[in-house]
């Protein structure tokens, strides 16, 4: 398997090079941004880096988050809260055991960090298959970002040292599961066609589609399942579109 650690939006450069010098750390071979708001190779970043300063320079760039995990097949998201229509929580041993247990089956898998002050939206942790929040005092639960990445491969790494997690939660199949970026495509397409059929309306898809894509990260969708339902999805569309009763 191929770990990356995701930092979406991050605004801080001494941040993003303590990250960096993490991965180093804990042989994470990928780190990917999502839309920097900082200098992420400048004098301060590099300075953070340390020995990671290679991994820093390497470090790919994304406009969004769907495309930073479209080639995922497991995706874990950290936070400090999380709303109604999204995954239930997971503790970081379960979480972070459930990653490393597809390490024979997952090409790519994504540990996912968002802004340092506002976190990750609902939507972004909607494409997760596990959400992990770190247990923290209620008074003050809020954690530095680097912090928090350390905490999570610290987690990861001892999950690696046991042959057979028994903290890994179960998948319940033994199939590949689906990539980010297919099972949005098959939403994407299931949108259009009930828009079309008047079963979504412009005004409330978004909030239907959350419940859809919710339900599908809990269910983890193997690909072919995914392949399955995008081929019934269009042949609706085109009986939908033909000109007969």
């Amino acid at each position: 398997m191929s770990l990356a650690v995701v930092l979406v939006e991050p605004a801080g450069p001494l941040n993003v090079g303590s990250v960096a010098r993490l991965c180093a750390n804990f042989q994470v071979p990928q780190l990917r941004l999502v839309a920097p708001r900082c200098d992420h190779l400048g004098p301060e970043a590099r300075q953070m880096a340390v020995h990671g300063e290679a991994l820093l320079k390497q470090s790919l760039i994304y406009p969004d988050l769907a495309a930073a995990v479209a080639d995922c097949q497991r995706v874990v998201a950290t936070s400090g809260r999380v709303e109604t229509e999204s995954l239930p929580l997971s503790s970081p041993a379960e979480a972070l055991g459930w990653l490393w247990q597809g390490a024979t089956c997952s090409p790519v898998a994504a540990l996912v960090f968002g802004r340092e002050d506002r976190g990750l939206s609902n939507a972004e942790l909607l494409q997760a298959g596990r959400v992990v929040r770190l247990a923290t005092s209620d008074a003050y639960a809020s954690l530095n970002l680097s912090h928090a990445v350390a905490i999570c491969l610290h987690e990861l790494q001892a999950c690696r040292e046991q042959p057979h997690p028994a903290n890994a939660l179960a998948d319940g199949n033994s199939g590949v599961l689906s990539s980010r970026g297919d099972l949005e495509a098959a939403l994407a397409d299931a949108e259009a066609l009930l828009l079309e059929v008047g079963f979504l309306y412009p005004h409330t898809a978004a909030a239907r589609m959350a419940k859809l894509r919710a339900l599908l990260q809990r269910a983890q969708v193997q690909q072919q399942e995914v392949a399955l339902l995008r081929g019934m999805v269009r042949q609706l569309r085109w009986a939908a579109q033909r000109e007969t009763p």
